[in-house]
């Protein structure tokens, strides 16, 4: 296995008020950095309720390069960027440590080092999980789940547990996240070949659910297969309730980007209906967005509010369950990538140096914003 070396980079923390930059999208975007003037107003009473003008915001890290994936364990935040390297943050400390991988890790387009979660038992363990891009022996790209290790320098691959899933330069999907039953779920694109996330015996196009230790769990919904629900083109988000109901955030073709409930088993429709359409045996979104781009990415839950990060949306959404809409509570600083909560706050990655945005200084940042009192 090859050792690389590894940057150490001291940052500075800072602290700030609303100053508000415009971004991109999953499919594309351009704007220029603006400054908000308007004082804030009453503060909010829930996150579902909130604007831009009634969070604290303050910048944990800056400078990161196109960061994918965010993690936090204790006081450390842990970030994949899609060039291959895992990013840690303890207070002012930043350090930049590569995954070494059992294939090289092709950062091609939507591709490279994207999901990454850390197990169960990290502070014991320093073990975690990675889902990134690589190239087949005929050339085409493909995707596939590591189990990894964090070491002095680095993180190193210690077993794959899944790979062959289909891959290109977009629809790559690449979500990992932990559910609530131990296993361990992916997100995989259908690869820019709409026709496989309607083949349950492609990995393509679906929800992925597997043991820690790469093996198809009792009680998938195929015999012997890791597909947990398919019919969809580019799963990006995962998150859970706390009475265990499964969301999934999807980018749709033209706009139509979707928030689904997931059920095992289940066909989400793509290609078969888009946005607004419905048919017998297809599962259709409980929200979508019709002819708004939101580009939706890493979702979280803050108390019962599923809070969802959007790249061409530039805003941080709120899914109000009895309304059926998406509400923009934080905007002003590009194209969102991942969210995560704990603490009281609300963690949220950019991700305007992805190619599709329009980076300002200091970009990209970990963001962490706390509602007013």
């Amino acid at each position: 296995m090859i050792n690389y070396p590894f940057r150490k980079i001291t940052i500075g923390l800072l602290i700030f008020g609303p100053a508000f930059l415009a971004g991109c999208s999953a499919e594309e975007d351009d704007g220029e950095p603006e400054e908000n003037t308007e004082e804030a107003g009453e503060a909010a009473g829930s996150v579902s309720e909130a604007s831009t003008e009634d969070w604290n915001v303050e910048v944990l890290a800056e400078n990161l390069d196109v960061p994918w994936s965010l993690n936090i364990h204790e006081d450390t935040y842990y970030m994949t960027n899609r060039g291959g390297d895992v990013i840690e943050v303890t207070g002012e400390e930043k350090e930049r440590l590569p995954l070494a991988a059992s294939d090289e890790i092709v950062n091609e387009g939507e591709g490279g080092l994207l999901g990454f979660v850390l197990a169960e038992d990290f502070a014991d363990s320093s073990k975690g999980y990675a889902y990134y891009t690589y190239r087949q022996n005929d050339g085409a790209l493909a995707n596939k789940v590591v189990a990894v290790e964090r070491e002095s320098s680095q993180w190193s691959e210690t077993e794959v547990l899944l790979d062959d899933i289909p891959g290109d330069r977009i629809h790559n999907g690449g979500r990992l996240e932990i559910g609530p039953d131990g296993y361990l779920y992916a997100t995989a694109g259908d690869s820019d070949e709409p026709s496989l996330a309607q083949d349950e015996d492609s990995l393509a196009g679906s929800i992925l659910r597997m043991t820690v230790d790469g093996e198809v769990p009792e009680g998938n919904p195929f015999e012997n297969s890791y597909v947990y629900s398919y019919g969809h083109r580019n799963p990006q988000g995962l998150a859970w309730t706390s009475t265990g109901k499964l969301y999934s955030s999807e980018h749709g073709p033209n706009a139509q980007d979707e928030i689904n409930v997931i059920e095992p088993g289940n066909n989400y429709g793509w290609p078969e209906i888009t946005g607004s359409e419905s048919a017998e045996d297809l599962d259709a979104p409980v929200v979508q967005s019709g002819s708004t781009t939101w580009a939706p990415s890493g979702t979280a839950f803050l108390e019962d509010t599923l809070l969802v990060a959007g790249l061409r949306g530039e805003s941080l959404y709120a899914y109000d369950e009895e309304a059926e809409e998406m509400n923009a509570v934080f905007e002003g600083e590009g194209r969102l990538r991942d969210v995560k909560t704990g603490d009281g706050g609300v963690y949220v990655l950019t991700n305007n140096t992805d190619g599709r945005g329009s980076p300002s200084e200091n970009d990209d940042q970990l963001l962490k914003l706390t509602l007013k009192e």
